[in-house]
């Protein structure tokens, strides 16, 4: 699924994440959590799992974010979300997160479900203005500090009838 647009004059392109692009998407991993994925454990999403779906996103040929879910059914559960540090606040993680739920869509999901640290209400408010609505807590959730994480979902199947009109 590639899809092509101009940005700040610059061509904004996503595709499916390769095997080869690893190093660099552990580059915005480690400027982006406090508890990164490693490269082995994105080798086993890309060449293992039947379920996950990653796309990277760039910026005049240069990766500047990624993200990722498992399809599960009719579900959507969105794994990993970054945008490099330098490309922060340029709606980028906006355009990332739509693409995101367009391939769900495509894919067959009707719901599509994120979990997001209680303190990150930018990526909260985000996730808001483009359908998600808190439906509960995972309480002690990430491991580097135990913060509890929001649940969130948002109803696909909705988003896309109202794009129709």
């Amino acid at each position: 699924m590639e899809q092509a647009e101009r940005v700040e004059g610059k061509t904004l392109q996503f595709r499916s994440m390769r095997v080869e692009d690893i190093d660099t998407i552990c580059a915005i991993e480690q400027e982006a959590f406090t508890t990164p994925w490693s490269a082995g454990a994105f080798h086993n999403e890309l060449t293992n799992n039947h379920f996950a779906h990653y796309l990277v996103m760039e910026l005049d040929g240069e990766i500047v974010g990624y993200g990722g879910m498992w399809m599960i059914v009719d579900e959507a559960h969105i794994t990993n979300i970054a945008v490099r540090a330098p490309y922060r606040g340029r709606k980028l993680g906006e355009r990332l997160l739509t693409q995101l739920q367009s391939a769900a869509i495509f894919l067959g999901a009707e719901r599509i479900t994120l979990e997001v640290r209680t303190s990150n209400t930018v990526a909260q408010r985000l996730y808001a203005k483009l359908g998600f609505i808190p439906a509960g807590l995972r309480k002690g959730y990430y491991t580097d500090n135990g913060e509890d994480a929001i649940i969130m979902w948002a109803h696909l199947r909705r988003m896309a009838e109202e794009g129709e009109q």
